[in-house]
């Protein structure tokens, strides 16, 4: 453990929050030993308690208090691996005392399941408690395959009032995909109701979305009706297509299978028509060679939503994951080059 410290905050770090100042001094600190430091009054800026969420400007001192030694190994929890407590603790995005916004990485599930074995977001939260005595809470899901923005509860009144406010779309989520050809138009809505398909094959057919049309709605009493809105930010001749997808509702695969009913699979999708298996005549696909990954090319990009408890409206970004990024590397895509927002830019 090394000793007190007053540190001064520099000009080059500018205005942040004090636990993001934190961070980037001493990185193997966690953010709850950060929040718990504050809470006790063992940090303070100028001589006065702060919390985390405080903002620190140049020239303001912080006391830094006795922080343990970044070589020594980090504490088990009990039945988590320390790789897998690292790895989950580094997907966290932001943090405060109700919530936790995580950038998941692809092919971790959410949630245990039928064929998802015992490693899955829910499985490693109790990596996440951060000093609290619960373990924080899922108030919704991301497929396996799909990487990206995942919000999760410290409280169970914080979880209820997130799933109220997914429930009543008071929330928005943009995602990013890449799909095969160019739709046409190139903004619109899909408004194709889903079911799931018949059948519980070794292929997973019985957890297939199939799509219903509005006017045949009413033939099928399973289907639940689905909207989404589809942006295309670029695309490259005929082949492949930078997409923005905001999900209005919230289906199960709405996003893979609005995709494949349009003619357009995400690149890496097998089970909806997006693997380098398929379409192989039609100059198309995901066997576009080169750097483009099999992997599926779908990331939870953007969320809006309303803070449960400060009622602020807060939006986060998640960086691409790798297999994507190397994509939009070899497509000489560039993210800053498009709309954040597009369906607010252009409506």
């Amino acid at each position: 453990m090394s000793g007190v410290k007053t540190l001064t905050v520099s000009e080059d770090e500018g205005e942040q929050r004090l636990d993001r100042w934190f961070k980037r001094r001493f990185p193997h600190v966690t953010q709850g030993a950060v929040e718990k430091m504050c809470r006790t009054g063992q940090v303070r800026v100028d001589g006065a308690r702060a919390k985390a969420s405080d903002r620190v400007v140049p020239g303001q001192a912080i006391r830094v208090p006795p922080l343990p030694d970044p070589n020594a190994e980090r504490p088990r929890i009990e039945g988590i691996s320390p790789a897998d407590a690292k790895m989950i603790q580094d997907c966290v995005l932001w943090m405060d005392e109700h919530m936790i916004v995580l950038n998941k990485p692809a092919g971790l599930p959410s949630q245990g399941g039928s064929g998802q074995g015992e490693r899955h977001v829910d499985g490693l939260t109790e990596a996440l408690k951060f000093g609290y005595k619960e373990r924080p809470k899922l108030v919704h899901r991301l497929d396996k395959d799909t990487s990206g923005l995942l919000m999760l509860a410290r409280t169970d009144r914080v979880a209820r009032n997130l799933s109220e406010a997914l429930r009543h779309r008071n929330t928005r989520k943009i995602y990013w995909a890449v799909v095969a050809g160019v739709p046409n138009p190139k903004k619109g809505s899909i408004k194709y109701g889903l079911m799931k398909a018949p059948g519980h094959g070794k292929r997973g057919e019985g957890e297939k979305m199939v799509c219903v049309h509005p006017a045949k709605m009413g033939d099928y009493p399973d289907a639940k009706r689905a909207h989404t809105d589809y942006f295309v930010l670029w695309f490259l001749g005929s082949r492949l297509s930078w997409m923005a997808l905001e999900p209005v509702t919230g289906r199960t695969h709405q996003l893979r299978a609005h995709m494949a009913e349009l003619g357009h699979p995400i690149i890496g999708d097998g089970k909806y028509g997006g693997s380098e298996a398929d379409n192989q005549g039609d100059g198309w696909g995901a066997a576009v060679g080169g750097d483009i990954s099999r992997k599926l090319h779908l990331h939870a990009r953007m969320l809006m939503v309303e803070h449960p408890v400060t009622k602020v409206e807060m939006t986060f970004t998640a960086p691409l994951p790798e297999h994507m990024a190397r994509t939009w590397k070899a497509l000489d895509w560039r993210e800053d080059d498009v709309p954040a927002d597009p369906f607010t830019v252009f409506r």
